[in-house]
């Protein structure tokens, strides 16, 4: 069974207790000592196989190798045996390797994703808890108890409270739920995971621009740095340190000042008591390297490749009109109202967050691959990599915002573009995901189109894997057996 817990911002003078906080009852379910459900164990077992993969493909990419060099100058701390970092034989103090790790998973945007009122990547929370448990020796029983109750939290959070509304960074989930799932693992008493997820939430409260406009490389490095503060926090909790109370609702606190002011009122839902932990199956992977809402896109450019050749001549498309979600409108459509998403030669992170840039790529291609999709295959020119200047914006008969269409010439695509939101999401789960392209040939001698859609990704659940697609996955090579 699931509590909604009813949150609000307090006065000083109303003396809010302890165990009313909501930081106090995430530590609640977390010092809870639910077995987890064998399907839960499975799950978690395939995420961090598939942390494990992204990690392993981004190894050599510039973030990794920096953020690998700073843990080799952290040696394991007294006390525990280290921690080990992807790529490299010695073992690091574990907040290091919750760094060097976190890094390298979420380098390439290819692991999990849950999406609802807030956006996020739950298998962050596996590379902090990961290190503790290797330091610590615990068992991995306890390391599964611990991931569970991280993605549980993170889970729950994000379906109760929105950050980007106000340009806060979704990484202010992960602080808190990170740390919650450390003191899972070692099994700690509820005022130490308390103090740790309050001090988790406290450093790891950033703003959105780590996702806007020319993005950096530091978006790898966010979520990297949350896991990080959430081991030192946990530390810190256990050796007696306190954190500011009540970190969400007080008078100073996140929600009043940080969120949706002082009259805010969120609903989160969290488990009872004995009820097992089970938010890990409602996230979702990935099949493509790109932020989740592009999963869809990139299959229906690639089934317009086959279906519509002449569609991969940029001579042959006189516009695309997109109908996608929300979300996806805001976040890598025209909504965003980035001019860089219309840059061919911006930043890997950027593009993997550009709608016309993945579709268009994806389009031509009919293949999407998590370096040669974002490596051009022609010289930059000023002329076929010039774009155009955005248009005013203007308002779809529904009211939804839209904006009228860019040119984004890429290898070298003249398109015209525009994105408008047509659904909204889902404040549970993003179910359907609608996408639906229109393209006007450019030499039809009469006003023609070609529309197509599809309404989830081939990698969301609705849409289990061909005979063929497991196929091929059961025949692909594989890594040797360890000793």
């Amino acid at each position: 069974m699931t509590i909604e817990h009813n949150v609000r911002v307090y006065k000083s003078e109303e003396k809010l207790a302890r165990e009313d906080q909501l930081a106090h009852k995430i530590a609640t379910v977390a010092a809870d000592p639910v077995e987890v459900t064998a399907e839960v164990t499975d799950m978690i077992i395939n995420r961090v196989i598939d942390n494990a993969s992204v990690a392993i493909a981004s190894l050599n990419r510039g973030p990794i190798v920096a953020a690998r060099a700073q843990a080799l100058t952290h040696a394991p701390s007294t006390g525990g045996s280290g921690a080990s970092v992807f790529g490299i034989a010695e073992k690091v103090s574990p907040e290091w390797a919750a760094w060097a790790n976190g890094v390298a998973v979420r380098e390439l945007d290819y692991h999990d994703t849950f999406l609802a009122a807030e956006y996020s990547h739950p298998g962050d929370n596996i590379p902090p808890i990961l290190a503790v448990a290797q330091h610590t020796g615990a068992s991995g029983a306890d390391l599964v108890r611990g991931i569970a109750t991280g993605y549980e939290i993170q889970v729950d959070l994000v379906k109760a409270i929105c950050l980007h509304k106000h340009k806060i960074d979704h990484v202010a989930h992960l602080g808190p739920s990170a740390a919650a799932g450390i003191g899972t693992l070692l099994n700690l008493e509820v005022e130490t995971i308390f103090q740790a997820v309050g001090q988790g939430l406290h450093t790891t409260t950033a703003t959105r621009q780590s996702r806007k406009g020319e993005i950096s490389t530091w978006k790898a490095h966010a979520p990297a740095f949350a896991g990080k503060m959430a081991v030192e926090a946990a530390d810190r909790a256990m050796r007696g340190q306190t954190s500011p109370v009540p970190i969400y609702e007080g008078e100073d606190g996140v929600i009043a000042w940080m969120l949706d002011g002082a009259d805010a009122q969120y609903t989160v839902p969290l488990p009872a008591a004995g009820e097992a932990k089970r938010a890990i199956m409602d996230t979702y992977t990935k099949e493509h390297s790109a932020e989740y809402q592009a999963q869809a896109w990139i299959d229906l450019a690639r089934k317009l490749h086959r279906e519509h050749p002449e569609a991969t001549d940029p001579a042959n498309v006189a516009s695309v009109l997109i109908k996608t979600s929300h979300h996806t409108h805001y976040v890598i459509g025209s909504g965003a109202n980035d001019p860089q998403k219309y840059d061919p030669t911006a930043s890997r992170e950027t593009l993997d967050h550009s709608i016309p840039y993945i579709f268009t790529v994806a389009l031509q291609d009919g293949a999407w691959h998590h370096v040669d999709s974002y490596s051009p295959s022609v010289p930059a020119a000023p002329t076929p990599w010039s774009c155009g200047t955005r248009s005013p914006r203007r308002r779809t008969p529904n009211g939804r915002a839209a904006t009228t269409p860019w040119t984004l010439p890429r290898r070298p695509l003249a398109a015209r573009w525009s994105s408008p939101s047509t659904t909204a999401l889902s404040s549970r789960i993003p179910s359907p995901w609608p996408t639906r392209t229109r393209s006007v040939p450019a030499r039809s001698p009469v006003s023609s189109t070609s529309t197509s859609s599809v309404h989830w990704p081939q990698a969301w659940w609705r849409k289990p894997r061909s005979t063929a697609s497991l196929r091929r996955l059961r025949t692909c090579p594989t890594l040797p057996r360890a000793n």
